[in-house]
C-alpha cells in the first residue's frame, strides 16, 4: 500500500489499512477528522463524562470546605482549558478527591482567598517543570510510594465523609474522625433524620459498587447520577428533612486573589503548600495519564505537554479562586469506555458543566449532601484500594513496608510529610538492595582468609568490620583479604580495609590484600608510520631494576605486603587450594 493510500486522502472515508491498523497515524488521522458517526460518538462520550463529573465536582468542593460552585468552575476549566491542550488525548481533568483533604486543611489554616494564590503559583510551577522537560521525572517515583500516597489519601477521605453522610460535622483530623465513628453510629441510631441521610449515603455506596453489574444499556448511566436522582426524590418527600446543597451564582463565586493574598507568599508555610500542591497534583495527573494510556491504543500522552496543560489549568483556576485541578481516573475511564477517540469529548464535557451551572442552578440545590458524601466514600475506597496491600506483600515485602509506612505517616501527620517519609524509605530500600555484599571467611592452616564479592558500601560497613575483626582475632600469622570479586567499593569501606591492613601490618602480621580497581587499557599497536623498534636497537634491560609491565584489560590490581618472605615460605601450601 502506498503512503497516499495509507493516509486516506478521500475526505470522510477510511481505507482498509486504517481499519486494520489501530494506533497508527492513519487511524489517528481518521479519528481526528472523523465522520458524522464519529462526531456523534464524541458528543455522546462527552455527555457521559459530564454526568460522571457533575456530582464529583460538587462533592469534592463540599469535602474541601468551599462552595459547590468552585468545584464546577474547576471542572469547566479542566474541560475547556486543559482538555483543549494537546497533552493527553483521552484523559479528563477537574477537581480531584485526592486533594480534598489537603485543600480543606489549607482553607482552614489560610482561608479560601489564599487558596487561589497557592493554586496559581502551583500552576506556574507546573508550566516551568514542563518547559524544562521534567514531566517524566515524576515517573521515577516508587510505585509503592504512589500506592501508599493514594491509600493515605483515600482512608482519611472515607472517614471524613462518613459524617456528612449523616448530616453531621467531622471532628477534624483523620485520627479524630476515626475515633469519633462509634459516637456517630450512636447518633444515627437515635436520630431519625440522621438515619435517613445515612441510608441515602449507604444506597449511593452500594449502587457505586454494584451498578457495573447491571446488564444492558442502563449500565452506561453513571451510578452517581442514579444515586443523585434517588436522593432528590427522597429529599422532596414530606417528612424527610435532609440537608441539601447551598448553591449561589457561578459568577458571584469568582473571587480573584488580591495584593494582600500575594503578599502572603513571603510566608514559609505558603511556599510549602505551593510545593505540596505542585508535587501531588503533578504526580497524580501523570500517573493517571500512564494508567489511561493502558486503556486504549490511541496516541500516547506527551508528558511534558500534559504537565504544562495541567499548569495552565491551575493557573487560571488560581486566578479565579477555584479548586486545584488534576487528571481524574473515574472521568478518564468513563471517557475511554464511552468510545471517545479525540480531545473533543473531554473539551465538550466542560462546556456541558458550564451550561448546566448557568442555566439550571436550581437543580443543584435539590441534591442531598449525604448522597455526595456517599460518592466520595466510594472514591476514597478506590483510592485506598485495600486489595493492593496483600498483593504487594506477595510480590515484594520490602515494597509492602514502604507502601504501609507511607500510608500510616500520611494518616498520622499530613500528606507532604508522608510522601517525604515514603520517598526516603524507598531510597533506603533501593540502597540496601543495591548494596548486597557476600563475605566468606575460613581458616586454612596459618592463614585467615576473607573473600568479598558484590557491592561494598557504607550500608554494609558493619558486616565488613565484623569480618575483619574475626580475621584479626583468629590468631593466625597471616591474613589474606581477597576483594577482587567486589564490583563497587565505596570510600568508607576502602578506607576501613586500608586502615585495618596498616594496623595489622604494624603489629607484625603479614597481610595480603587483593583490591579491585580500574583496568588500564592495553597499549595501542604501533602504526605503520611509527614502526616498532627492532629488538637489536632496544637498550639492555636490567631485570632487577626495570619496572613491571602495565597490566592488560583483564588484569586485577594487587596490593601486597612487600616485606621479605619467611625462610620456610617455599615449604608452605598454596593459599588457594
Amino acid at each position: 500500500m502506498s503512503g497516499a493510500h495509507a493516509r486516506g486522502r478521500t475526505p470522510g472515508r477510511a481505507t482498509a489499512g486504517a481499519k486494520v491498523t489501530k494506533g497508527t497515524k492513519s487511524a489517528r488521522t481518521a479519528g481526528a477528522k472523523g465522520t458524522r458517526p464519529d462526531l456523534a460518538t464524541e458528543i455522546t462520550a462527552s455527555l457521559v463524562v459530564f454526568l460522571v463529573a457533575l456530582p464529583l465536582c460538587i462533592g469534592v468542593a463540599v469535602a474541601s470546605g468551599v462552595r459547590a460552585e468552585l468545584g464546577i468552575i474547576s471542572g469547566v476549566i479542566g474541560g475547556l482549558v486543559v482538555g483543549a491542550i494537546r497533552g493527553s488525548t483521552l484523559q479528563v481533568s477537574g477537581p480531584a478527591a485526592g486533594l480534598a483533604a489537603l485543600v480543606a486543611e489549607t482553607v482552614a489554616e489560610h482561608g479560601v482567598a489564599m487558596l487561589g494564590v497557592i493554586v496559581l503559583c502551583s500552576g506556574l510551577l507546573q508550566i516551568i517543570l514542563g518547559l524544562v522537560r521534567l514531566g517524566r521525572l515524576f515517573q521515577a517515583i516508587s510505585l509503592a510510594v504512589i500506592q501508599g500516597m493514594l491509600a493515605g489519601i483515600g482512608l482519611p477521605l472515607m472517614f471524613s465523609q462518613a459524617y456528612p453522610m449523616a448530616d453531621a460535622k467531622a471532628p477534624g483530623t483523620p485520627i479524630e474522625n476515626m475515633a469519633g465513628i462509634p459516637a456517630l453510629l450512636g447518633d444515627i441510631l437515635t436520630d431519625r433524620q440522621a438515619m435517613i441521610a445515612a441510608l441515602l449515603g449507604v444506597v449511593t455506596i452500594v449502587l457505586s459498587f454494584l451498578w457495573k453489574k447491571v446488564p444492558g444499556p442502563l449500565r452506561k448511566i453513571p451510578a452517581a447520577l442514579i444515586a443523585v436522582g434517588i436522593g432528590i426524590t427522597v429529599a422532596a418527600l414530606p417528612g424527610f428533612d435532609v440537608k441539601t446543597l447551598q448553591v449561589g451564582s457561578l459568577l458571584d463565586s469568582v473571587r480573584p486573589p488580591g495584593a494582600e493574598q500575594f503578599a502572603g507568599l513571603a510566608d514559609a508555610a505558603i511556599i510549602t503548600s505551593v510545593l505540596t500542591f505542585t508535587v501531588i497534583a503533578s504526580a497524580e495527573s501523570l500517573f493517571t495519564a500512564a494508567a489511561v494510556d493502558r486503556m486504549h491504543s490511541g496516541p500516547r500522552t506527551r508528558y511534558n505537554t500534559e504537565l504544562m496543560a495541567q499548569g495552565a489549568g491551575n493557573t487560571l483556576a488560581g486566578l479565579l479562586g477555584a479548586l486545584p485541578i488534576t487528571a481524574v481516573v473515574a472521568r478518564s475511564s468513563a471517557n475511554v469506555q464511552a468510545g471517545a477517540k479525540t480531545r473533543l469529548s473531554r473539551t465538550l464535557h466542560g462546556l456541558w458543566l458550564l451550561a448546566f451551572a448557568l442555566l439550571l442552578p436550581q437543580v443543584l440545590a435539590l441534591i442531598p449532601v449525604s448522597v455526595l458524601a456517599g460518592v466520595l466514600v466510594h472514591s476514597g475506597w478506590k483510592l485506598f484500594a485495600p486489595e493492593e496491600f496483600p498483593k504487594m506483600w506477595r510480590q515484594d515485602r520490602g515494597e509492602f513496608v514502604v507502601m504501609t509506612v507511607t500510608t500510616l505517616v500520611i494518616v498520622a501527620t499530613a500528606l507532604l510529610e508522608g510522601v517525604i517519609v515514603g520517598l526516603g524509605a524507598g531510597i533506603v530500600l533501593a540502597a540496601l538492595r543495591m548494596s548486597q555484599t557476600v563475605i566468606r571467611q575460613h581458616i586454612e592452616e596459618d592463614t585467615a582468609k576473607v573473600v568479598m564479592a558484590g557491592n561494598a558500601t557504607f550500608l554494609r560497613l558493619p558486616k565488613v568490620i565484623e569480618a575483619l575483626e574475626a580475621a584479626a582475632t583468629s590468631g593466625k600469622p597471616r591474613i589474606r583479604l581477597d576483594l577482587t570479586g567486589v564490583t563497587h567499593l565505596d570510600h568508607a569501606c576502602r578506607n576501613q580495609i586500608e586502615e585495618f591492613t596498616a594496623q595489622q601490618r604494624g603489629t607484625g602480621i603479614r597481610v595480603e590484600l587483593l583490591m579491585p580497581g580500574p583496568a588500564k587499557a592495553a597499549e595501542p599497536a604501533p602504526t605503520p608510520a611509527e614502526p616498532a623498534p627492532a629488538p637489536a636497537e632496544q637498550a639492555p634491560v636490567d631485570a632487577d631494576t626495570a619496572p613491571l609491565p602495565a597490566p592488560g584489560p583483564g588484569a586485577e590490581w594487587f596490593y601486597l605486603d612487600t616485606r621479605p618472605l619467611p625462610a620456610d615460605y617455599a615449604d608452605r601450601p598454596p593459599l588457594v587450594g
